[in-house]
């Protein structure tokens, strides 16, 4: 007993001419269905070179439109006209011009010989069907669908909308449960002829006929009636992506078909030179006889869809980007933010990079240039010191920085005066560690020689920025490891909150605080925020600043610094 296959084919003809030799010199009759839509010439020279093989017919065409009933029409004809020349048949096999056999056809016909009684399709009811797509997963066995998705999509959303609001149903034919699955089934000659030739054939095709998609559905419902054995698989390997379009398969997969060890694949590029001559030309190329077992590559599919769809921690991509919130990570590696730092303590940034190893910037986000560290111009990527070009995109650029940097630690310094388009990013960021001493972008002012209406003005401003900037980081989206402390807190006991940053960064070297940076001199600072608030400016982000504070730090109030998970 032999294996017949029914072959679907629609494009890649020269393909489709040699799986079809290749399948006949294996010992297996092969019925062609051509699609209508293919020109008479082609379809005429496709017959003319099978014409040598015997073994090879072709059945009545139709059109074959995705979706449509045209497409089991076709495998009906053809099943139809293989069960009539080849009575020796046992089990038929639908397989399209795409397929590509990956195991010797005598290892598949001794495979099913074995199996005589089995009818190998996936067939699973619309509950246990986890890859429907669209949305339609029982409704498309309870409504009509007379238009065509791919041609007429209008009219195909629109009938369906009037059909739900009208509350329209038709009715699934007695003894009938709708079943699901792969297209691509092998079934015995008895179950195939039961569902061709039994009585009520008339009445499955009309109903079949206004299904959506029947192709997944007709046999595999129908199986169900006559059956006595079903194995709920498809001995073709097929893979979809996560938009329910089917994967194709390169000179670049050879390995990975080789490990699915299963005996058919779909679908292949038609110029996948090498597949074709690995598999169909090549017999020291043939898999070791063992069970079909696609599952041994899902991960690899897995992770393929994975990486398309969230891509990698911090790179954006085309079908992410401008999405809020579809990243995978919104940036690639942990990094710093500093406010207020610089302010209050003197050459901060060279102590900072010193204790950690870290590279430690400036105000990258400063409104006049990019402050990277040590002066530089560029940065890796090609990132300059542009503030225009930054500030084009500036979540882009936090973005790039990390990406362009990864595998090293990035510090920078941040504050009211910088960009603050970027604040959102940084707080929702888990990767980012923000450190503010609010209240501190004062000292600057009080040490600069401004006349005092300007830094009145000044100061309001910078202290409505930083409020903004504080309302963020306190914000139940925060999802970055964030530590506030008003500057009259920190200047009280500033080196436990040094060395616990620093024991955050995870680079110390060394554990304990061998040397802190000098704060700067603050005698008089008090008075100067006094002189703010009789002037009508009241500054209160500095927390509980006395008059006569100076730059030593009292010992007679601990603090604990606010802290944000």
């Amino acid at each position: 007993m032999s294996v017949g296959i029914v072959m679907l084919v629609h494009t890649a003809l020269d393909r489709a001419e040699q799986a079809a030799r290749h399948w006949a010199a294996g010992g297996c009759p092969v019925v062609i269905h051509v699609d209508a839509a293919v020109p008479r010439k082609t379809y005429a020279d496709f017959t003319r070179a099978l014409a040598d093989v015997p073994a090879i017919l072709f059945s009545k065409r139709y059109r074959c439109e995705w979706g449509t009933w045209g497409i089991v029409a076709a495998s009906q004809a053809a099943s139809e006209l293989m069960l009539e020349q080849f009575g020796d048949v046992r089990h038929v096999y639908l397989v399209s011009g795409s397929c590509l056999p990956l195991r010797p056809v005598e290892e598949l016909v001794e495979y099913l010989a074995e199996r005589p009684r089995t009818d190998f399709i996936e067939s699973a009811t619309t509950s246990d069907v986890p890859w429907t797509v669209s949305g339609l997963d029982h409704e498309r066995f309870t409504l009509r669908f007379p238009f065509s998705w791919k041609r007429q999509r209008v009219l195909f959303d629109r009938y369906v909308e009037l059909q739900r609001l009208l509350r329209m149903k038709r009715k699934i034919p007695a003894g009938l449960v709708p079943h699901m699955g792969s297209q691509w089934w092998c079934l015995t000659r008895q179950t195939l002829s039961a569902i061709l030739q039994g009585p009520d054939r008339r009445e499955h095709d009309a109903y079949f006929r206004q299904v959506w998609i029947p192709d997944e559905s007709y046999y595999q419902t129908l199986a169900r009636q006559y059956s006595t054995n079903i194995e709920s698989r498809s001995l073709t390997l097929s893979k979809f992506d996560f938009q329910g379009k089917p994967h194709i398969f390169y000179d670049d997969h050879l390995q990975l078909l080789r490990r699915s060890d299963c005996f058919v694949a779909r679908k292949i590029w038609p110029h996948a030179n090498r597949l074709y001559e690995a598999f169909l030309t090549d017999p020291a190329g043939a898999m070791k006889q063992t069970e079909p077992n696609p599952g041994k590559i899902d991960r690899i599919f897995a992770k393929a869809v994975e990486r398309r769809t969230r891509g990698r921690p911090g790179l954006y991509m085309q079908s992410r980007f401008p999405n809020e919130d579809w990243e995978n990570g919104v940036t690639a590696a942990p990094y710093s933010a500093f406010q207020g730092f610089t302010e209050i303590f003197e050459n901060f940034e060279p102590w900072l990079a010193k204790a950690t190893g870290a590279r430690v910037h400036g105000h990258v986000f400063d409104p006049e240039t990019v402050e990277y560290a040590e002066g530089q111009t560029t940065l890796n990527g090609a990132l300059g010191n542009s503030a225009k070009a930054r500030d084009y995109n500036a979540n882009a650029f936090l973005t790039n920085l990390i990406w362009n940097t990864r595998g090293e630690r990035q510090c920078f310094q941040y504050g009211p005066a910088d960009n603050q388009d970027v604040i959102w990013r940084i707080a929702k960021d888990p990767n980012a560690q923000v450190s503010v001493i609010s209240g501190a972008w004062a000292v600057p002012l009080f040490r600069s020689n401004r006349n005092f209406l300007d830094i009145r003005k000044e100061a309001a401003r910078l202290q409505k920025n930083e409020s903004d900037h504080l309302d963020v980081l306190r914000s139940p989206y925060a999802k970055a490891r964030i530590r506030i402390w008003t500057m009259a807190e920190f200047i009280e006991a500033p080196m436990e909150p040094l060395q616990g940053i620093l024991d955050e960064i995870g680079q110390t070297q060394a554990r304990r605080l061998a040397e802190v940076p000098k704060m700067v001199d603050l005698t008089g600072f008090g008075q100067f925020l006094q002189n703010l608030k009789n002037q009508g400016m009241h500054p209160y982000l500095m927390g509980d600043f006395p008059v006569a504070l100076g730059h030593e730090p009292a010992q007679d109030r601990p603090r604990k610094p606010y802290l944000v998970r």
